[in-house]
């Protein structure tokens, strides 16, 4: 940029926003950096960059695209590329928001960005593993943000939702977004150690996309993954701490006909060895995504030796 404050002509950002999209990607292409916080391609990670700074909201139409751009927005979206270089901040942080279930959220690095493929089945109102017309009071554990409890809201609006977090921070990014969708009534915040402070509370439907990166795999992951919060990611040596944790205590907070959902990730197959006799059902998605199981609270009673044989050899180490 000139000293002036205008852009130089060498810039080459272009007048409209499918120009600045394509200036954008490049310079993404070039730096080498990671996507995988809502966008996983330069084009998308340009888009949303440019959208924010043309006001263009989701989902565009074809006449955003040539919105024109004044030069204080270019000089806007030249700032957020380089910072985005720079930085390997993701996107969301650096404008604020991120998309998830169709719904807007505020996000800082107080929480992960949303991006859990569970978006997917609240808009299915996870069925058919459950008759969603039954359920009427949910728990979102680890709620971070809130995106999942508020995307369960929306998608149940006869249910109330409890949403918990260990994090007071992440619960104070989650109060805003809870206001931001006007569900202060319906959506309860509990600082909790997953279901520490929810004694005698029971549900029809438990959610959780809890941390569950090993840490190996923590050590190893692209920077991107550093500028969030170690305390959402990181989940002991296999990554499985809490997915233990929830897998002992969830039946005693489930209804009879509840369901449990659990995102465990690339920890998949550690939770396939630590409970080689328990029939997780795995979901397969549409639009991309691994790692989800299901259980029905019958599943979590039947197999409650195995969760006690499987917590003793991890106490004994073996």
């Amino acid at each position: 940029m000139a000293e002036d404050g205008k852009i130089p002509a060498d810039a080459a950002i272009g007048a409209t926003v499918a120009d600045a999209i394509e200036w954008a990607a490049i310079r993404f292409r070039a730096a080498n950096i990671h996507f995988g916080h809502g966008t996983d391609n330069p084009d998308d990670e340009a888009a949303a960059l440019a959208f924010h700074v043309a006001g263009v909201t989701y989902p565009a139409n074809a006449g955003d695209y040539s919105k024109r751009l004044d030069e204080k927005q270019r000089r806007q979206l030249m700032a957020l590329v380089e910072a985005r270089i720079s930085s390997r901040d993701p996107a969301a942080y650096l404008i604020g928001e991120a998309w998830f279930a169709g719904l807007r959220f505020f996000v800082d690095n107080r929480v992960l960005v949303p991006r859990s493929p569970i978006a997917e089945l609240i808009g299915d109102r996870f069925e058919p593993w459950i008759d969603s017309g039954s359920v009427m009071r949910i728990l979102d554990l680890c709620t971070g943000s809130g995106c999942i409890a508020i995307a369960c809201a929306v998608e149940f609006p006869q249910a109330t939702v409890d949403a918990s977090d260990v994090s007071a921070d992440a619960l104070e990014v989650a109060s805003m977004n809870v206001a931001r969708h006007g569900l202060e009534d319906r959506v309860r915040l509990v600082h909790s150690d997953l279901f520490e402070n929810l004694e005698g509370r029971r549900y029809d439907l438990i959610v959780s996309n809890p941390p569950y990166v090993s840490k190996a795999e923590m050590e190893q992951l692209p920077a991107e993954y550093t500028r969030e919060p170690r305390l959402g990611l990181e989940a002991g040596t296999d990554g499985l701490q809490l997915a233990r944790r929830i897998l002992d205590n969830a039946r005693e907070h489930l209804t009879d006909h509840g369901l449990l959902v659990v995102e465990v990730g690339a920890s998949q197959p550690a939770l396939e060895a630590a409970y080689p006799r328990v029939p997780f059902t795995w979901v397969e998605f549409e639009y991309g995504g691994e790692g989800v199981f299901l259980m029905s609270a019958g599943e979590l009673d039947a197999c409650s030796a195995e969760f006690a044989v499987a917590e003793e050899k991890q106490q004994n180490g073996r």
